[in-house]
């Protein structure tokens, strides 16, 4: 399985889980199995288009996606998905 953490400001959505496992396959499968078992989680982590929201990041294995296949990135047995919501400031 692969385990994903879940940011305190997404927990809610989760029922308070601070990680959550989904099977093998790709961020995008991962974040549909999200969608399917925890209602709201999807609109907090992808745009209109079905991209990963900017004000996201996500990482597997500790590294960023966007420097990975993004969505497509695969994610096999074992792998761990962090996402955190990126802060903007000054």
């Amino acid at each position: 399985m692969i385990q994903i953490s879940i940011p305190p400001t997404l927990r809610r959505f989760c029922g308070n889980q601070e990680t959550v496992t989904v099977a093998p396959g790709t961020v995008a499968t991962a974040i549909h199995e999200l969608h399917q078992r925890f209602n709201g989680i999807r609109e907090r982590l992808l745009d209109a288009d079905g991209n990963v929201r900017g004000s996201v990041l996500v990482f597997v294995n500790q590294e960023d996606i966007r420097f990975l296949q993004n969505a497509n990135t695969p994610l096999r047995e074992g792998d761990e998905v962090s996402l955190v919501p990126a802060f903007a400031g000054g």
